[in-house]
């Protein structure tokens, strides 16, 4: 009989969850009508209800950070607008308050779905073969008994749907669109972060945008 120590099992969790990523993208695509674009300034704009403006506020910033560090001068809305600054406008209105900001183009962050799951985590987990396991009384009678009184606990795992769409503002025209999942992130900050440079990096493999390879400053 093969046993796992509780402490051993910790450990090992934490390793896989310190090297393995919380995010990742399930589905992209970018339009073959168009060259690799060069934009003036891009804006970050997160579609996500005013409960959860907290992680709206982390995905813009920490995208937009992550389109600077690439050197494509980026802003996100949270930091020009307020939440409702676009919801008794027209199209033509909100379109002309972008482009008096100097934007040329739009780079959506909508969250699709948040789903919550509780689940048991045993207290001790075996490995036991089928003859060990049953041809042997006490190591039968251990098993059985670690199993029993070995405490468990329930936890709760969060995950997040996102997708990302990149629109030339003068056309409207979408040039880009991503789908993406998050997996119990740490938190806010580090799923943003983690997000941003996920979409950056896939902007930049597919060659939707024209990056510099100098950083840029927020405008």
């Amino acid at each position: 009989m093969y046993a796992i120590p509780k402490y051993a099992a910790v450990i090992l969790l934490f390793v896989v969850l310190a090297c393995g990523s919380s995010s990742r993208i399930t589905s992209s695509w970018r339009s073959s009508d168009k060259a690799t674009a060069t934009f003036k300034k891009v804006i970050v704009l997160g579609l996500i209800k005013e409960s959860d403006r907290t992680i709206r506020e982390e995905m813009e910033q920490y995208l937009a950070q992550e389109l600077r560090l690439r050197g494509q001068t980026a802003v996100c809305a949270c930091d020009l607008y307020s939440p409702k600054e676009f919801d008794q406008l027209t199209e033509k209105q909100a379109l002309e308050k972008l482009k008096d900001s100097g934007v040329d183009a739009v780079l959506t962050i909508v969250l699709l779905d948040k789903t919550r799951e509780r689940y048991y985590i045993p207290g001790q987990s075996y490995y036991t073969p089928y003859g060990i396991y049953y041809n042997r009384f006490w190591g039968y009678s251990r098993t059985i008994y670690g199993r029993i009184y070995s405490p468990g606990y329930y936890t709760t795992d969060t995950k997040y749907f996102w997708e990302s769409n990149l629109y030339e503002l003068e056309s409207g025209e979408l040039l880009y669109s991503a789908q993406s999942q998050s997996f119990d992130p740490p938190s806010s900050a580090a799923m943003g972060k983690e997000y941003g440079r996920l979409i950056v990096d896939d902007l930049v493999n597919k060659r939707v945008i024209a990056f510099s390879s100098i950083p840029t400053k927020v405008p």
